[in-house]
């Protein structure tokens, strides 16, 4: 009788325990979490799991996670926020990673963390993370994050008559112009929002600036 592959299963518990502590396992540590009898048999998942591209090694065979790691099942299927809608989603489920969703540049992308409700009217929450592409040429009705006359902010980008100005989406709606400089960082992708944070995740948040 053939033995039932239990991979999917193992790889989620891999998936928690590498948010948990930050690192792969040794093979003794992964046989121990994933209820293994000997250390060959999760050699022999590390194997499997490297074949399928969720796993890698790194310089001096350290297991690291590999490109598929981080995917989650993502389904067509939509959440209605209203009554009386119907849908004709297949409920058909396809591996994706959150930075597929977000990320078109790694290498000119940051995360910075919002403070203040400028930009609540827009969806963007004090305390959302906006993914930020530090390469995209910001045009007319995009929210970006900008130095205007010193200080750091996100807003909508507009220009009126060639000149450029930044509107806020609050009950102010309060629309400001340079008084001596405006640069743009960034064209905001996207915003990630938690609403149980992690206190590890909260640490890790790297301080880049306040944006308003």
């Amino acid at each position: 009788m053939a033995r039932t592959n239990n991979d999917t299963q193992h790889l989620h518990h891999l998936r928690d325990l590498y948010a948990r502590v930050g690192c792969m396992p040794s093979y003794s540590e992964m046989a121990r979490a994933l209820g293994f009898k000997a250390k060959n048999a999760a050699f022999k998942l590390t194997q499997r799991l490297v074949a399928s591209g969720h796993l890698e090694k790194s310089v001096g065979g350290r297991l690291v996670p590999g490109p598929e790691f981080f995917t989650v099942d993502v389904s067509d299927d939509e959440v209605r926020a209203g009554f009386g809608c119907e849908g004709n989603a297949t409920g058909l489920l396809q591996a994706q990673a959150l930075s597929q969703l977000l990320i078109a540049k790694p290498s000119k992308t940051v995360f910075l963390k919002v403070r203040g409700d400028s930009m609540v009217d827009a969806g963007i929450l004090s305390g959302d993370v906006a993914v930020v592409e530090t390469s995209m040429q910001a045009v007319h009705g995009d929210v970006v994050v900008a130095e205007i006359d010193g200080s750091h902010t996100i807003k909508e980008y507009r220009t009126d008559r060639g000149k450029p100005h930044l509107a806020a989406h609050d009950s102010d709606r309060r629309s400001v112009g340079a008084k001596e400089t405006l640069n743009i960082i960034g064209v905001v992708r996207g915003v990630v929002r938690s609403y149980k944070p992690l206190l590890a995740g909260r640490a890790k948040l790297a301080k880049r600036g306040t944006l308003r």
